[in-house]
């Protein structure tokens, strides 16, 4: 036996048994504190995700993306890829630091002086090329 969305019971043949997606234990099988199993029908589940689809509709686009901002998934998805964005940021700046000659060669450059050191180099460069 089984519920269907209107919470009704509907018998199935012998043949199919009951599926296990039509309930979830949202108890992680341990039970509740009376012994029983706490089991939460999908249909249920569905339609409380509707209604909240309808309560945000009526927000503008620019409220719905904050909210969905604003959970910790993307908050924690957004972190790792600044992450990533700013390690390569920084590795290509080590690589550009390789390229440029100063005195010590290991001297420690902020970006700003790595960036105005190759617009320097490179001019430098050009200026040997047209003699």
């Amino acid at each position: 036996m089984m519920l269907n969305s209107d919470q009704t019971e509907i018998d199935l043949p012998p043949s199919h048994p009951e599926p296990e997606s039509v309930f979830s234990d949202r108890s992680g099988g341990t039970g509740d504190a009376g012994g029983g199993v706490a089991l939460c029908p999908q249909s249920r589940v569905g339609e409380a995700g509707e209604a909240l689809k309808k309560d945000l509709q009526h927000l503008s686009r620019e409220e719905r993306r904050r909210r969905r901002r604003a959970t910790a998934k993307y908050r924690t998805a957004h972190a790792t890829r600044e992450r990533i964005r700013v390690e390569a940021f920084n590795m290509a700046f080590a690589e550009l630091r390789k390229l440029l000659p100063t005195l010590p060669p290991d001297k420690k450059l902020s970006k700003i002086e790595i960036l105005r050191l190759a617009i320097c180099y490179i001019s430098y460069l050009n200026h040997v090329l047209d003699v």
